[in-house]
């Protein structure tokens, strides 16, 4: 198959307009289309086609019982898939859609099982990025996507990521140029009396409890641990890994760095190509392998829009092993050390 990467190109709107018209049919006849989202690009199917969205799970290698979020574009569409909506959502959905948040809910009939991993539940968003929202409704309301990733890589932020994946497996990319965000949306489970966050994201737990009050987390969003499993089924597989072994190392940064220049040394001396991922403030103090900068630590937002790029840029690179710092920051800290430690398979040197 022939892969298309199609661009869409700020100020053609006629031009684009054809572009996602195009990538449009292609899903009403059952085909895959990647797509730009403001956190990171989607791979997308017709959600209430049991085929097409079966065809995403072979596309990505993905584990069958990994239940699909459900795009759409407008809150009328969301009554039609979704046989119970509490009140608390729609409060949550006029703060934060179109944007970063996916809500769960009892699903109607109309959304196979293919689409929800055999659950009776649906996954839904209204993405806020332009290019999707288009797709979206020229499609006709229903674009079942994940990430365009094989599964268990790091997502794409651009179109060039989904190529690396996906070239030669779909007909049509559609490129929309570095997302805003960089990882993927919150998730909060409205199947239950009392809604609990089952994948952090830019959404906070914070900023959900402002608008609804009570909202439990997931404790199985923990560190690992044999008796507490994460509720969410896609949240059990390993994700967003390189093809190097990545190690975080946490504590005291100045802490950090000695550790990190006594480890790169000691890889590098017993024959292995190694990478460290520091900071705009810190990369300056790391003296061996090859060091990139994540972001700073003064934009957090940073470090969120660049943290599956950089894992791809060492891939590239072909390294060995890749020490990280940690970042606990203030506001999305913890969605971006979910993602950090799923990468590393929860390998944390303290310091």
């Amino acid at each position: 198959m022939r892969t298309v990467i199609e661009k869409i190109i700020e100020g053609e709107e006629i031009q684009n307009q054809q572009k996602i018209e195009a990538a449009a049919a292609i899903l009403r006849e059952g085909g895959l289309v990647a797509f730009p989202t403001e956190t990171v690009y989607g791979l997308g199917a017709d959600a209430l086609n049991p085929l097409a969205a079966a065809r995403i799970y072979q596309a990505k290698g993905r584990p069958s019982d990994n239940p699909l979020i459900v795009h759409i574009s407008c809150m009328e569409d969301l009554n039609k898939i979704a046989a119970y909506i509490p009140q608390k959502a729609r409060k949550l959905a006029e703060r934060f859609w179109p944007g970063p948040l996916t809500m769960i809910f009892p699903k109607r009939s109309i959304v196979p099982a293919e689409t929800t991993g055999g659950l009776g539940t649906v996954a839904v968003r209204m993405p806020s990025h332009p290019a999707a929202l288009a797709l979206i409704e020229a499609a006709g309301g229903y674009i079942a996507a994940p990430s365009a990733n094989t599964s268990g890589r790091p997502s794409p932020t651009r179109a060039e990521h989904v190529a690396q994946d996906m070239d030669g497996r779909i007909p049509m990319i559609l490129d929309g140029g570095a997302v805003g965000i960089g990882i993927e949306s919150t998730i909060v489970d409205f199947s239950e009396e009392i809604p609990m966050v089952l994948r952090p994201g830019y959404v906070t737990p914070d900023m959900i409890r402002e608008v609804i009050g009570e909202a439990r987390i997931d404790p199985g969003l923990g560190e690992e641990r044999s008796d507490i499993h994460p509720k969410a089924p896609g949240m059990k597989y390993k994700h967003y890994a390189p093809k190097a072994e990545l190690i975080l190392v946490n504590g005291a940064q100045e802490r950090v760095q000695q550790t990190i220049n006594s480890l790169t040394r000691e890889a590098m001396e017993s024959g292995k190509a190694a990478g460290v991922i520091g900071t705009d403030e810190s990369c300056g103090c790391y003296r061996y392998g090859i060091v990139k900068s994540i972001g700073t630590r003064n934009d957090e937002d940073t470090i969120a829009r660049h943290l599956y790029g950089i894992l791809r840029e060492f891939d590239e690179m072909n390294v060995d092993i890749i020490y990280s710092e940690s970042f606990s920051t203030p506001r999305i800290g913890q969605a971006i050390m979910n993602r950090m430690l799923k990468a590393a398979g929860h390998q944390v040197i303290e310091v």
